[in-house]
């Protein structure tokens, strides 16, 4: 049997033994703005559109200035592309494991393996930089209200050590030691995900209801936001409105790029979807369309109410408003933020406990991880161990690290599933597709091209990360996955090449 054996095409499981079917197209578009507007919208705006510079002044990435707005268009429309290849795949493999599950059954196991692997950086790498975030957020929400926690309990080690601010960097010295190692653990950012872990394992129904009340509250901020700012907008803050040209555009539009994942995370919902031939299109779709349609206009804003070069924060929305003046604005944008986030570490956590369901169903990760639990059908012992590694790697890690791997990781995973559903429609042309790319050819390349340029857009330390994480996955894969395999060992039918 070949690496490239592809496994059959098949319906979700209606036996009753896997998970229910309780969401709708409305909770998907909800799930999808809760996963999309989140850390990207509230964190990673400034670094685009101010641009990143190190202090003996070399430039690690031009930023897009007022142009962000562009930026968000070009990030729509390549996003959009891979949406509508999602839809079709989803539609017709209405499976959990989403892009992993799609590369299986088009272009085989090998390739499964890889996207797959690369999805982990999505989701769970992804969730270690938004629970940075989050305590970020939330520990100038505590000092606001006079509780000031001391800074080796909200710096992870490897995020101060990475630091150019002295005054973060400070804390090697002046932080409590065991030894010569200073004690610097992000005790939020570790809480915080321990939460969420805590709330998904009650069940999907549970966690799709605190998601929809977390996805009105950042709508009804974000519309604060563009209000109250958009009354204070100075024309000159437009000018110059590119003020890196098309490079600063496109460089911007590779890191604010993490502000679009997460569309994606609703197909890993297929198996919970009530007809999902029909809704998690809509989802994928029309989620990303209302959020593209939040961004340009918060980022239109954004430029506008200061100059660009001042969004360079960790909380540009809120940063923003507070140069205004409008503090009692910015103190509520703020303390959205943290609500924002939440909802993003709670989809990203529901997404990839289902991947690893998906892969340790067809043995390529152990038995164990694709246990159900009997009262709430849920694969409770991947949401443990998701939780634990988010957890942990948010205790210690840097931020910034991990926004560009999580970037490359799913452009990477996109431009597979475009190229999944060309290489279907070649094989199979006359299976039945519940929802069709339309042209299809422009759509598919197109798509998958447009991804590898915005990767090109990242820093060579980012490409570098992942090979590396590559290499880690492809030799997981020969120990145990190819050995392991169901479809290797002969307990399910194979797709001829």
């Amino acid at each position: 049997m070949g690496l490239f054996d592809r496994k059959p095409i098949a319906t979700a499981d209606e036996s009753g033994t896997g998970m229910r079917r309780t969401l709708g197209a409305g909770d998907l578009i909800m799930l999808a703005i809760g996963a999309v507007i989140g850390a990207g919208i509230f964190s990673s705006l400034g670094t685009a559109a101010a641009g990143e510079t190190l202090a003996d002044g070399t430039v690690i990435r031009y930023g897009a200035g007022p142009a962000l707005v562009l930026s968000f268009v070009l990030l729509g429309a390549v996003c959009g592309l891979a949406a509508l290849c999602y839809a079709e795949l989803a539609a017709m493999i209405p499976q959990a494991g989403s892009a992993y599950a799609y590369s299986y059954a088009t272009l085989g196991e090998i390739v499964a393996w890889i996207v797959g692997w690369a999805l982990i950086l999505e989701y769970a790498v992804g969730n270690v930089a938004v629970a940075i975030g989050w305590s970020g957020y939330f520990t100038s929400l505590l000092s606001g209200f006079g509780v000031n926690l001391p800074g080796w309990l909200t710096h992870g080690y490897w995020n101060v050590k990475a630091s150019g601010d002295p005054a973060i960097r400070a804390l090697m010295d002046s932080a409590p030691h065991i030894g010569n190692i200073p004690v610097l653990v992000n005790l939020p950012a570790f809480g915080i995900v321990v939460a969420i872990t805590m709330l998904l394992l009650k069940g999907v129904k549970e966690s799709t209801r605190a998601n929809n009340i977390m996805v009105v509250i950042k709508l009804l901020v974000l519309a604060l936001f563009v209000i109250v700012g958009g009354m204070h907008i100075d024309p000159a803050n437009y000018k110059p409105f590119a003020p890196n040209g098309f490079r600063g555009i496109h460089q911007g539009a590779a890191i604010v790029f993490f502000a679009y994942i997460g569309f994606d995370a609703i197909s890993t919902a297929a198996e919970e979807t009530k007809n999902p031939q029909r809704n998690l299109p809509i989802g994928i779709l029309g989620g990303l369309a209302i959020c593209t349609l939040i961004y340009v206009i918060v980022g239109f804003v954004a430029t506008g109410l200061v100059p660009y070069e001042q969004l360079r924060s960790s909380d540009p929305l809120a940063k923003a408003l507070s140069i205004a003046g409008l503090s009692t604005a910015s103190w509520i944008v703020a303390a959205g933020a943290v609500v924002s986030m939440s909802a993003v570490l709670l989809v990203f956590q529901y997404g990839q406990p289902r991947i690893f369901y998906a892969m340790a169903r067809d043995g390529l990760l152990p038995k164990f991880a694709a246990k159900l639990h009997p009262k709430t059908r849920t694969p409770h012992v991947t949401t443990i161990i998701t939780g634990v590694a988010v957890a942990l790697g948010s205790l210690l890690a840097d931020d910034a690290a991990t926004y560009d791997l999580t970037n490359i990781g799913t452009l990477a995973a996109f431009s597979v599933v475009c190229i999944g559903v060309l290489v279907l429609r070649i094989r199979e042309p006359e299976r039945h597709r519940p929802f069709r790319v339309p042209f299809v050819w422009l759509v598919t390349l197109g798509g998958a091209a447009a991804c590898v340029f915005v990767m090109r857009g990242l820093p060579s330390s980012a490409w570098k990360a992942f090979a590396v994480w590559m290499v880690i996955g492809l030799s997981v894969y020969f120990l145990y996955g190819y050995k392991n395999s169901v479809l290797r060992r002969g307990n399910a039918p194979v797709s001829p090449e």
